[in-house]
């Protein structure tokens, strides 16, 4: 199993990042991204605390991908920070989409899904055929949530990314330890995003190397 977008208390998080990487390996997760809440007063923080970690999470038999979720960054400056954050050693950039449940400034889904550096978008809301096209062009892939309010939209973030076939992930969004899911509910948050058997099985399944070596 893989969760590529969590926090932890170096953001808005419960836990601190060892303690997340733990409850994830007794679930059974192989593969767990820390993506905390990023702008510029932080991101270099957040990559170096996370990487701090990495020695921890191998003897639990986690594979850490340490990364930032650019959060309410201005589209125009989602670019700069992204390759900041690759280039200071982030494994993996989640870019805070047009959710319907935040203010988040238009423009931002089409900034994400058009940047080389940014791997996944987070909760894109009602996103639009024409980004997610750019999504599938550019190697991002498309979030489906089981975070409360941002699932709201998972049926049609589905429905795109079907017809224009950009790549999806399920992820928890975690905040708190009962956020993140179990192999059941995952499977569930799938199929209820409107993905048949065989899709959730190969989204489920989904090679994030393949992913982030776009």
């Amino acid at each position: 199993m893989y969760d590529l977008h969590t926090h932890t208390l170096l953001s808005d998080g419960e836990l601190l990042p060892t303690e997340l990487v733990r409850r994830a390996a007794v679930l059974g997760y192989e593969t767990l991204a820390i993506t905390d809440h990023a702008d510029a007063s932080n991101l270099a923080h957040l990559v170096e605390a996370g990487s701090m970690v990495r020695e921890s999470a191998r003897r639990y038999g986690v594979d850490l991908l340490v990364g930032v979720e650019l959060t309410h960054v201005p589209p125009s400056l989602i670019p700069a920070l992204a390759r900041e954050a690759k280039q200071r050693g982030a494994d993996i950039v989640v870019v805070h989409g047009e959710t319907v449940m935040e203010p988040v400034a238009p423009g931002t889904n089409r900034a994400a899904c058009t940047c080389e550096y940014v791997d996944v978008l987070g909760h894109p809301g009602l996103i639009t055929v024409e980004d997610a096209r750019a999504a599938a062009e550019y190697g991002v892939a498309l979030e489906i949530t089981s975070r409360a309010g941002h699932n709201r939209t998972n049926g049609h973030v589905v429905g795109v990314a079907r017809a224009t076939g950009c790549l999806l992930t399920v992820d928890s969004d975690t905040h708190a330890p009962s956020d993140l899911m179990s192999k059941e509910a995952r499977q569930t948050v799938a199929l209820g995003a409107g993905l048949t058997e065989a899709e959730s099985r190969e989204v489920l399944s989904l090679s994030i190397k393949r992913l982030l070596q776009k």
